[in-house]
């Protein structure tokens, strides 16, 4: 079963505005997170507005897929994007997450029992939709009937498929939304 890395940056930070090119251990935060997932055995796809500067640009080095939707959530990011990715499966992964490992996927991938069509981490009592494994053509068939019924939220499309939570470590997930999530978050690990 062939599998891809979508990362997902094209929202509008509208808490944190150019939180993805904020400076983390001296690499831009996107590019921190990129450059982890790149190392893994799946190719890498970028979801985005446009390009980034052209020194991020340069580090991400992946296909660029434009988000045509791009100020209408991450549901519509992936259904943008699954024309352009052939793989069975796709990781779904925020580019403001700089603590995820790709020990994640891989027990993301590990876990997946025939008749899933979707992996959710789950710690502490919360679910990661935005670092978790789909089907593809489940993510379509289901994106799009939830899309036409305007329930447009990665909850909707999690309680659509059939959906295996897989219990994980806390230290992962730092969805970074704002300033204070970044030194809250960083310092705790």
């Amino acid at each position: 079963m062939a599998d891809a890395i979508l990362l997902l940056a094209g929202g509008s930070a509208t808490r944190f505005p150019g939180k993805l090119e904020h400076d983390i251990e001296g690499q831009p935060m996107i590019v921190r997170v990129f450059a982890k997932l790149a190392h893994g055995p799946w190719p890498v796809y970028v979801a985005g507005k446009g390009s980034f500067a052209p020194p991020i640009d340069a580090a991400l080095c992946a296909p660029l897929l434009i988000d045509r939707w791009s100020t209408r959530g991450p549901l519509h990011a992936l259904l943008s994007a699954c024309p352009f990715i052939r793989a069975d499966r796709i990781f779904a992964v925020a580019a403001d997450q700089p603590q995820l490992e790709p020990s994640v996927l891989e027990c993301l991938a590990a876990a997946w029992m025939p008749g899933d069509e979707a992996a959710v981490p789950e710690h502490a009592g919360f679910i990661e939709p935005l670092a978790a494994l789909y089907d593809r053509f489940a993510l379509l068939r289901e994106g799009l009937r939830l899309r036409r019924a305007s329930r447009t939220a990665m909850r909707d499309l999690i309680a659509a498929v059939a959906t295996r939570f897989v219990p994980m470590e806390n230290r992962y997930f730092c969805n970074v939304n704002t300033r204070s999530d970044l030194g809250r978050r960083m310092e705790t690990t």
